[in-house]
């Protein structure tokens, strides 16, 4: 069963009490939620980027049970999924205890990106219970694993929200549907290898972090895009061509038809950190690869936030 939820989301019904709050069309700082609900009791998985669309988030939620969600789990640290958790303070907020750093150190740093997106009045709320590997949610009767996917994939704190009954698998931004994929601030390689773990656990439901539901198929088109850029950094370092000029020389390719492709700049970046013997996850300058991004794109990546 498919609702619409207040400003054009979709709540569907995965499994049994199990639903994917979608954001179309997923782009720039739209991201997916979950609502996990049974026995009266729910929980969530991520929130959104400004107050008005938490807000809208908490609606649907309480339209799905009869008491706020007591638990919200954060996949990581990034605002577009942490942003909202202050419009739930029933709820005990969960993540990795790297995302509780990130989530203080970053601050409101996603706002200054768009400064034209009407964010609301965003109180930073880090996650309160924190885990180092695994830990497990129960929801009623819904088991709910949150396993750490790292050293670095997407970010340095990524957490999947596995279902393993219903075998849904709420991946985060280590996942992306129809939207580029995006490991500036983790690994190309790390996120190659979370696919890997992604895949052994046999889920039949993908709910990605951006992007419509899918199957496990969906991993492969993210590995199939992952390994362009790990090919093409390979290329570019040994040709000793910068990752701008590499960009513009080759471009999206295949994969011009994802939402976001000006993310191939960054995306290089780390690839190239990565072929010259950086750590995984080491840190990039952000802020000068955004403005590269801004190069390759001629304007500013959009965001409908």
């Amino acid at each position: 069963m498919t609702l619409t939820a207040p400003a054009g989301a979709n709540v569907t019904e995965v499994a049994d009490g199990v639903h994917a709050y979608v954001q179309p069309e997923g782009g720039w700082c739209l991201n997916n939620a979950g609502i996990l609900t049974d026995g009266g009791q729910s929980a969530l998985v991520d929130t959104a980027a400004t107050e008005a669309r938490a807000r809208r988030l908490r609606e649907a939620a309480l339209r799905l049970a009869p008491r706020p969600p007591r638990a919200l789990v954060n996949t990581h640290f990034h605002g577009d999924h942490t942003f909202g958790n202050f419009v739930f303070p029933e709820a005990l907020t969960i993540g990795h205890e790297e995302t509780r750093t990130l989530v203080q150190a970053a601050g409101l740093h996603l706002t200054g990106l768009w400064p034209d997106v009407c964010w609301g009045d965003i109180e930073i709320r880090p996650p309160e219970l924190t885990f180092r590997d695994r830990t497990t949610l129960y929801v009623g009767a819904i088991r709910a694993e949150l396993i750490h996917i790292g050293p670095a994939a997407h970010t340095t704190n990524d957490t999947v929200v596995w279902l393993p009954e219903q075998r849904v698998l709420f991946t985060g931004d280590l996942v992306m549907n129809g939207v580029t994929p995006f490991c500036v601030m983790g690994s190309v390689a790390g996120s190659l290898r979370a696919l890997d773990r992604l895949r052994a656990l046999g889920a039949t439901t993908v709910v990605p972090g951006h992007g419509p539901v899918a199957g496990p198929e969906m991993l492969d088109a993210n590995e199939a895009y992952l390994r362009r850029i790990q090919q093409l950094a390979k290329e570019g370092v040994a040709a000793g061509v910068t990752p701008l000029d590499l960009a513009r020389d080759t471009g999206p390719g295949p994969y011009a038809g994802l939402l976001d492709a000006e993310r191939l700049v960054p995306n290089l970046h780390r690839g190239y950190a990565e072929e010259r013997g950086l750590p995984e996850g080491s840190p990039l300058d952000i802020g000068a690869l955004f403005d590269e991004m801004i190069v390759y794109h001629g304007r500013h990546p959009v965001s409908h936030a």
